[in-house]
């Protein structure tokens, strides 16, 4: 009796399952589920084409020192450079004296504290200190953003899928939301739109992004080599600082990684030659054993002639 009470209970179960995956199932295809605004404007990022790309990448030292300057001048007053020091600036072939001089222009004071009266304080940035944060705590920047904390730059392009094509997208993406139309013609629905405070920009997540356009003209910095500041090179040379930024050991592994490769396959060659030579002339004897052994039957006929067994 418990056996029949538990196979109906069992059916009566796999029945409900059977019916909600079908009745769930037919309103699904009746009526699909509508894609957030996101689904049809955001966009993939375009290709920085930066010279550190790919198996071969190498920096362009002209172009992190211009990056550098961009950051510099427009990005630091909102995001800082945690892990970077001043002294990592020497790799970009500013002189020592150059990077001393840096350190201790920077319009960011270090936080320190008063040796006489041990109060808080500030001083001179040091060529040993770190880029120091634009704002005490995170508290203070989410104040002055509009409740938005800016993100500290120096692993932003380890931290971002396609990390140096979208900051080098997003810094040059930034659009007239009601003007703004899709590949298939469509206009932006005015759900998606920016509210007070927001920014249009479609190659942010969810289009709406809290910092504006940061590079809004050509020859927003004037370069000390000569380059021609429009906004889409300040946008690469920005990306390319930050690549060196979140990996400035990137042209050493690439050294490493082809170093390693001709390694291997010169030992890839080196064993084949060995084998050729030791094993490709050797020649496989497969040697009867066992009962058919011409020389074991021949001993086996003369132990049982000796102990006089015939056969």
């Amino acid at each position: 009796m418990v056996r029949i009470i538990g196979f109906f209970v069992g059916a009566g179960f796999v029945f409900v399952l059977l019916w909600s995956l079908v009745v769930n199932g037919l309103d699904y295809f009746r009526n699909p589920p509508e894609h957030a605004a996101y689904y049809y404007f955001h966009k993939d990022p375009r290709d920085a084409e930066l010279p550190s790309d790919g198996m071969m990448g190498k920096f362009d030292r002209q172009q992190l020192q211009r990056g550098f300057q961009v950051y510099k001048e427009v990005c630091a007053a909102c995001h800082g450079m945690k892990y970077v020091s001043f002294y990592q600036l020497t790799d970009l072939g500013y002189s020592e004296a150059e990077v001393k001089a840096i350190a201790n222009q920077w319009a960011i004071e270090v936080p320190s504290v008063n040796p006489d009266t041990g109060e808080a304080a500030t001083r001179k940035a040091l060529v040993s200190d770190r880029f120091p944060s634009p704002y005490p705590n995170e508290t203070a920047a989410r104040a002055a953003n509009n409740n938005a904390y800016p993100p500290d730059l120096s692993l932003i392009t380890e931290a971002r899928h396609d990390g140096a094509n979208y900051v080098y997208s997003l810094l040059t993406g930034y659009a007239n939301a009601d003007t703004y139309r899709n590949a298939e013609g469509k206009p932006v629905p005015n759900d998606a739109k920016p509210p007070q405070g927001l920014h249009f920009n479609p190659y942010f997540a969810n289009l709406n992004i809290a910092m504006p356009a940061p590079l809004v003209s050509d020859g927003q910095v004037t370069y000390a080599d000569g380059t021609k500041a429009t906004v889409d090179q300040m946008a690469k040379d920005v990306s390319a600082f930050l690549v060196w930024t979140a990996e400035p050991t990137l042209e050493a592994r690439h050294r490493a990684g082809w170093a390693v490769l001709v390694f291997l396959l010169i030992a890839t060659v080196l064993a084949y030659m060995a084998y050729r030579n030791i094993w490709a002339n050797a020649k496989r004897q497969v040697s009867i054993r066992g009962p058919l052994d011409p020389e074991f039957r021949e001993r086996m006929d003369e132990a049982k002639a000796d102990s006089g067994i015939a056969g």
